[in-house]
């Protein structure tokens, strides 16, 4: 009998510590992901959102992305920094899965700094296990779009050093913060191997060993304050009661390396699961998703385009949306708004709610169209095509819908936006199949109307 009371009394002392282990975090993320090729105006929300965060968070790419934030007169170009670095009261992570060229972080801050962005260096935290990305990693990247388009297979990449240090990263012969962090010795003699290794592929490579590490000793020293193991620190955020969290997406869904239009992508995962890898977070602290996306789509270099409109309309967007490209400053195509591309990027990341862009934009035409279905050799396609050729090929099916040719920059309530406005909005949301949760009409922080 004794014995059996015994055993009940180790088994319910075995039952409280099993729920002691298996607390969880109590506080969810919240990811702003892009839903078309980038340049969404991804910033913009996040900004908007960052205003009730804690904590603002980068999760993959590098200064390849480009962020436009407007408060008030001043208007900041993030490429590196989150977002919500603007704010005072919130800390801002650049996770383990970006690669990070610490030359053009301290160029990016410096210039926000003579826009009044004080104190960014103690709000930032920057993982150790981020990769760097050298000098020679942009040499690199130039050679290699020279090479290409000798054979007419350029990519049309930022030349920023992105995928040659991923590609290092994949290949194990990386450099991390975290190695920048150590002795000094020890990371001299790994940046002179990666120097020979990319010399026998690139004999016209040119670096000043001597010089690059004296760099990199001054940049040592600058950002140790900064630098510390964010998979912890997250940790600790997503454990302490109220904590909010916001997750930056970069790029966006459909320069995805594994999901995008490749080869025409970005060398990161810019589509959900980059939030998990690329910071360390658990799948079910992920809460909600929101995808970003222009009333009209648009993309900058080469690859497929369905909806493009090589035309005097296309040009008029180009040209009213001042669609130049944040980080490489080219122009950027532009066509229809893509329903097909929307529901399929859906698909891979399950958006909570969706936030539609640049509505104002539209204010000029007489008709506008949304395309709605892929049709090849007269067929209608059952899925997003993975090849280019055939993506190429595709007719696209539209349904038109009439404009509202009066300026809707004014309006901050969706009942001031005119019917026609309204009911494109409507459809928009009808077609995709996600509810539409804002409308930015302009480029300031003031003009995005909320509608639930």
């Amino acid at each position: 009998m004794s014995n059996h009371v015994a055993v009940e009394n180790n088994s319910n002392s075995a039952s409280s510590n099993t729920k002691k282990l298996r607390s969880q975090p109590v506080n969810k993320v919240t990811v702003v992901l892009g839903a078309q090729w980038g340049d969404e105006g991804k910033g913009k929300l996040v900004d908007l959102l960052a205003t009730e965060a804690d904590v603002v968070c980068r999760c993959a790419g590098g200064n390849n992305a480009g962020h436009t934030v407007v408060v008030g007169d001043k208007e900041y170009d993030f490429h590196l920094l989150p977002s919500g670095i603007i704010h005072p009261n919130c800390t801002s992570v650049i996770g383990n899965g970006l690669v990070v060229h610490l030359p053009g972080l301290f160029e990016e801050a410096e210039k926000a700094l003579t826009k009044g962005l004080n104190g960014w260096h103690e709000r930032l935290r920057i993982s150790d296990r981020a990769h760097l990305v050298l000098d020679l990693h942009q040499q690199v990247d130039g050679l290699q779009e020279q090479e290409k388009s000798k054979n007419k297979s350029s990519l049309g990449t930022t030349k920023k050093g992105i995928g040659p240090t991923y590609s290092c990263k994949a290949s194990r012969t990386g450099l991390r913060v975290c190695d920048l962090m150590g002795d000094f010795e020890i990371f001299s003699d790994k940046f002179r191997t990666l120097v020979r290794i990319h010399k026998k592929l690139f004999p016209q490579l040119e670096v000043d060993e001597e010089a690059e590490l004296q760099k990199y000793k001054v940049y040592k020293e600058k950002i140790k304050p900064m630098v510390c193991d964010t998979v912890y620190f997250m940790d600790s955020m997503l454990r302490e009661p109220g904590k909010r969290i916001l997750v930056e997406g970069a790029n966006a869904t459909m320069l995805d390396i594994d999901f995008g239009t490749y080869p025409y992508v970005t060398s990161s995962n810019c589509s959900i699961g980059g939030v998990c890898t690329g910071l360390g977070v658990p799948p079910r602290s992920i809460g909600e998703v929101y995808g970003v996306f222009k009333a009209y789509t648009t993309r900058v270099g080469d690859g497929a385009f369905p909806t493009e409109l090589m035309n005097e309309i296309g040009d008029l967007l180009q040209s009213t949306g001042q669609e130049f490209g944040v980080t490489t400053k080219r122009r950027r195509r532009c066509g229809w708004l893509d329903v097909v591309l929307l529901k399929y990027v859906n698909m891979i990341n399950g958006f909570s709610a969706l936030a539609m862009t640049k509505l104002d934009i539209l204010d000029i035409f007489d008709e506008i169209k949304i395309g709605v279905k892929y049709v090849l050799n007269g067929e209608p396609l059952e899925s997003f095509p993975a090849r280019q050729d055939v993506l190429k090929e595709v007719d696209v099916e539209y349904v038109t819908m009439p404009g509202w040719k009066s300026c809707t920059a004014n309006a901050r309530r969706f009942e001031d936006l005119p019917e026609a406005a309204q009911n494109y909005v409507r459809k928009a949301e009808e077609l995709i199949g996600v509810p539409i949760k804002w409308v930015g009409v302009g480029k300031s922080r003031d003009s995005i109307i909320k509608l639930f």
